[in-house]
């Protein structure tokens, strides 16, 4: 069986949704709570777009209990959760592929934990192929909203 190997959770079947940022809070915790390791989740969007903010709720609903914040300046943050550990991990500032394995990158993708990945395209060829995709992106019609694109 491939290593990286998981169930999709059921809150986040294929599709697009467009919610406000408490209700992309709300399901992010559902996500999170239907959730179980192994499982790699890509955030993509522009900045701004909501990825932290989402990345907290999942961590949250996972039953993460301490703050989670941005790890842009440290790149991986690590918390402490009922099932397995959990990598917050934030791409932004890797210009190389090969600067990944400085992070401990092929150890975290493989471990029993949940993996969050914000800006995984920087992650190349190495991000593992059964990700979990989830896009964020702005509403065009409502400054207020972000459309959700899951699966």
């Amino acid at each position: 069986m491939d290593a990286h190997h998981h169930t999709m959770p059921p809150r986040a079947t294929r599709g697009q949704l467009v919610m406000s940022e408490q209700e992309l809070i709300a399901w992010g915790e559902r996500l999170g709570a239907d959730s179980h390791p192994h499982l790699v989740i890509a955030l993509t969007g522009e900045l701004g777009a909501g990825k932290t903010t989402l990345a907290q709720a999942i961590c949250r609903g996972y039953g993460v209990t301490t703050p989670v914040t941005s790890p842009t300046y440290a790149l991986v943050h690590e918390y402490a959760a009922p099932h397995s550990p959990v990598f917050h991990i934030d791409l932004y500032r890797i210009e190389r592929v090969e600067e990944l394995e400085q992070l401990g990158w092929s150890d975290i993708v493989a471990s029993n934990a949940l993996v969050i990945v914000e800006w995984p395209e920087h992650a190349g060829d190495l991000l593992p192929a059964d990700h979990l995709p989830i896009a964020l992106d702005y509403d065009p019609e409502r400054a207020d909203r972000r459309l959700l694109l899951a699966g």
